[in-house]
């Protein structure tokens, strides 16, 4: 470990319904307002429809063209479900259109983004990325505007009273990894940026480990927008082959610079005896195995956790539809990314939402109201019924908005990702990892 002390917003206790989706918005927001004065920079419009009263105006923002994680697959998966809903009428007569934000991997473009969609007065941001949780939560708390399905790539996702997940997070990803690690590792290096959001990832990491028994990963900070890591690679395998006879195992952890990763690891483990591999899905996906080499490269064998079934479970074939009829040769969108996923669910979960709300007013205020108020929403199996009850049982552990914590255990073999167990039905075994977070407190770490 490095004794890097985690960030504030690591371990933040909820406060009443009532108080936290306000007390904490009026510094933040005006804050906010202070980096925001250029708003239209990196954004536009992908609409299934003209505006007009009829329409609802929701935001999907994502870095692209960085050189750091890119999720472009994100927006072109909104502009895609916008038209399959619009070419069906819409919803009570409603159409929606979606505006798009380059959020560039960026602190200060992101708080952009946010403060054009309260300009704008989209009703909720839908199914998007980014690690800087503090920078677009101050303007959207401080608008009311719903954030329905982030990534969770941090934990302020998880905290933030207008925050709506539909996956557990890294929290989830990173504990469930680690408890399927504990069993067959001998010492493990975790690889990860040195970042803010990299800086999250160790204690979730070591919950995981801790729960099966197995003590804490060595914790290496790496770039995040490297071209090559040849000297990183060679730290993390001195680390994991510390123990002669006892089979180590490496986790990079690095978002699109993995695969940068693995090409220097692949080079330098061949001066040292065998290692296992394993990651969480985000840094690692079928077509980047494909590209690699398939049963042929560096990922053969490797573990990866997800929040969700392998692509190929057939509860995928109502997003895969969407995707063929108003998204085919859309090299953009990939069935098997799991920002793609997470777009798919977030727009399920507004969709839910408005048809609630059905011939009323539809507003920012009356979405968060719905999604506040008893609304639960299935996702095909896909994930648990989806709702957000004032407190969850990871609240007392800082993740109050943390409503499905379940995750599954993929292998990399032949080339596929496939589950690593399944159920009679040949469904994808679902670990929920709720009671190794509940554990994620500064007194057991």
């Amino acid at each position: 470990m490095t004794g890097r002390r985690l960030p504030r917003s690591f371990f933040r206790f909820p406060l009443t319904p009532r108080t936290r989706t306000r007390t904490r918005s009026t510094a933040r927001y005006a804050g906010s307002l202070a980096v925001c004065a250029s708003l239209l920079a990196g954004c536009g419009v992908l609409s299934g429809s003209d505006s007009g009263d009829d329409t609802v105006k929701v935001m999907t923002w994502a870095p692209e063209n960085t050189r750091a994680t890119n999720k472009p697959g994100m927006p072109a998966m909104a502009a895609a479900y916008a038209k399959w809903i619009n070419s069906r009428g819409g919803i009570g007569g409603r159409k929606i259109q979606v505006l798009t934000c380059n959020e560039r991997n960026d602190s200060v473009a992101v708080a952009r983004c946010a403060r054009r969609a309260a300009d704008e007065g989209v009703v909720a941001v839908v199914g998007s990325y980014s690690q800087y949780g503090d920078s677009y939560l101050a303007p959207l708390e401080g608008a009311g505007i719903p954030y329905i399905g982030g990534y969770g790539v941090t934990s302020d996702e998880l905290t933030s009273p207008v925050s709506y997940p539909v996956n557990g997070g890294q929290p989830a990803l990173l504990a469930g990894l680690g408890r399927a690690l504990a069993a067959d590792c001998g010492p493990v290096t975790l690889v990860r940026p040195d970042s803010i959001a990299g800086d999250e990832m160790p204690p979730l990491f070591d919950a995981g480990l801790k729960a099966g028994g197995h003590p804490a990963a060595t914790d290496q900070l790496a770039a995040d927008d490297a071209t090559e890591y040849s000297s990183a690679s060679d730290r993390a395998l001195r680390g994991a082959t510390a123990e002669p006879g006892n089979k180590g195992c490496v986790v990079p952890a690095l978002g699109d610079r993995t695969d940068n990763f693995m090409d220097s690891f692949r080079r330098a483990r061949t001066d040292f005896p065998g290692v296992r591999t394993a990651t969480v899905l985000g840094s690692v996906d079928q077509s980047l195995i494909n590209a690699t080499g398939g049963a042929d490269g560096p990922y053969e064998g490797a573990y990866v956790t997800s929040w969700y079934p392998v692509a190929s479970d057939p509860r995928w074939d109502s997003m895969k539809k969407i995707i063929d009829t108003e998204a085919f040769g859309d090299n953009r969108i990939d069935p098997a990314d799991a920002g793609v996923q997470t777009t798919y669910l977030a727009y399920t979960v507004l969709k839910a939402a408005l048809e609630r709300i059905g011939t009323g007013e539809v507003s920012a205020d009356t979405v968060q109201h719905t999604l506040d108020h008893g609304l639960r929403v299935g996702t095909g199996g896909l994930t648990p019924t989806l709702h957000w009850p004032d407190e969850t049982p990871l609240a007392a552990v800082g993740f109050p908005r943390l409503a499905n914590a379940d995750v599954t255990v993929q292998v990399v073999r032949g080339g596929k990702l496939v589950a690593a167990k399944q159920d009679a039905a040949g469904s994808s075994t679902v670990t929920d990892t709720t009671s190794t977070l509940e554990k994620l407190d500064e007194g057991r770490l």
